[in-house]
């Protein structure tokens, strides 16, 4: 928010007038991305970002595997189905973390470890505290949220088994989230790629465990899900311990401070609404797929896995983009920023071409990952929103640079209003075409909600720069 980035400038004229700024030397594993040439600098730290990503995104890709291969279209369905859905609950934690994350990439850009550390504190009890209401208040409301999503009876126990499982492992998706963010503030995006592979496998190996020798169906993958997260989350926590003593909190860093509170708050609620309001678009066209039976639910499924897949590079330019920014912006540097959202925006185009030819052309093989060739109007469902969305790509990709860049600047409020602006685009779209046109129009909520999505993001980063230059 606004209110955010003159309140972090306030602060740091204060302390320089003071002379208080502690030019504070580490030995710790951190990365300073305020020198050194951004376009090396981005791709080393987009590459473990990316592949972290990538197994982050297994853990539900797994399972739909697993499902749909041993238990059938109907587990696809149920497991795949829910997406939408995860995204909007472990997205609001997701946003969260990220907010906090750049109050503390802003400090330690301009050597303020003290402060740093006092943050993380602060961040630590709000992630606990919302991921505790969130478990309850979803626990509850859980088969109310279905129902409104249209789901059949002959579905309807296995989701609402396997959503209530992730609810109650909401606490670990929490501590994983704010562990491995605070790590990338400090320009570590390797060590969470780690964890995350070992807790991927682990997640491969209960799925098999559960499903095919335990015979557990669908739950056996929420818990197989539930666990493997536990696990990276504990690993980060053993090698922050071990590794980043700037990281190591003591009992006065942990003294409750409101104002701390209100400015993690005031950027992390925004980004923590942005990705939930985004979800909830993605919810409403989740809903109006179900509206055409499990075959159409099972084909939106597996694209959506891989367009997942395919997506996690633009998420990786994202999040490295946001800690680059703010590091550069804690130090001073904008017209280090403005080199970085550059040679990002042409990574971005470049890599767009490349996922729009391998859709295209390759698009019905990939789905035979998750469902057996043979189910032809499952591969069918999944290649027709292939088609109509895969001509948009460039444009998502531009979002998570200008969003990103935004945040990492400070503001939330424009960011979010991006995400408002697709909800309401999707949601259009679906009232207009779903019980009126085929499956075909209901797929075109996604690239009518990235377009309308840049609407506000483009033009405010520009003035924002501009601002600067005066």
């Amino acid at each position: 928010m606004q209110y955010q980035a003159r309140s972090f400038d306030k602060y740091m004229q204060t302390e320089e007038r003071r002379g208080k700024r502690k030019m504070v030397k580490t030995k710790d594993a951190v990365n300073d991305m305020t020198v050194g040439t951004p376009a090396k600098l981005i791709i080393q730290f987009m590459i473990p970002v990316f592949l972290g990503n990538i197994f982050q995104q297994f853990y539900n890709i797994a399972d739909s595997i697993v499902g749909g291969q041993f238990i059938g279209v109907k587990a696809l369905a149920a497991i795949g189905s829910t997406g939408s859905l995860m995204f909007f609950v472990t997205g609001w934690l997701n946003g969260l973390s990220s907010g906090f994350a750049i109050l503390v990439s802003q400090w330690f850009g301009a050597k303020q470890y003290d402060r740093m550390r006092h943050y993380v504190a602060m961040s630590v009890y709000l992630a606990l505290g919302f991921a505790l209401l969130m478990t309850i208040g979803f626990g509850f409301a859980n088969e109310p949220i279905l129902r409104l999503m249209n789901y059949s009876d002959q579905i309807m126990p296995d989701v609402k088994a396997y959503m209530g499982i992730i609810y109650a492992g909401l606490i670990v998706t929490a501590a994983y989230n704010s562990l491995a963010a605070f790590l990338r503030a400090l320009g570590d995006s390797k060590s969470p790629l780690y964890f995350l592979i070992i807790s991927a496998v682990i997640n491969v190996a209960l799925d098999v465990a559960f499903i095919i020798f335990g015979g557990m169906g669908v739950e056996g993958c929420a818990y197989a899900t539930v666990i493997a997260q536990g696990i990276s989350a504990v690993l980060c926590l053993i090698y922050i311990i071990k590794k980043f003593p700037i990281l190591h909190l003591k009992k006065e860093d942990f003294k409750i401070s409101l104002s701390a509170w209100g400015r993690l708050l005031a950027l992390g609620i925004p980004m923590a609404l942005q990705f939930s309001i985004t979800a909830i678009g993605t919810i409403i066209v989740q809903g109006a797929i179900n509206v055409y039976g499990e075959n159409a639910m099972a084909g939106f499924s597996a694209a959506s896995k891989l367009q997942n897949i395919i997506m996690t590079v633009f998420v990786a330019f994202g999040a490295t983009i946001a800690t680059y920014v703010g590091q550069n912006r804690g130090a001073g540097k904008m017209d280090r920023v403005r080199q970085g959202v550059r040679c990002t925006q042409f990574m971005i185009w470049g890599y767009s071409i490349f996922a729009m030819v391998l859709v295209f052309f390759f698009g019905r093989y990939m789905t035979w990952l998750f469902i057996n060739p043979s189910e032809t109007a499952v591969v069918s469902a999944a290649v027709t929103y292939f088609r109509m969305v895969f001509w948009c790509y460039p444009f998502l990709g531009s979002i998570f640079l200008y969003r990103n860049t935004l945040q990492g600047l400070g503001y939330g409020l424009v960011p979010m209003l991006g995400g408002v602006f697709e909800l309401i685009a999707r949601a259009a779209i679906v009232y207009i075409v779903s019980g009126r046109a085929s499956f075909a129009g209901v797929c075109l909520a996604d690239p009518a909600a990235w377009i309308s999505a840049l609407i506000p993001l483009v033009p405010y980063y520009f003035y924002i720069m501009r601002k600067t230059n005066q």
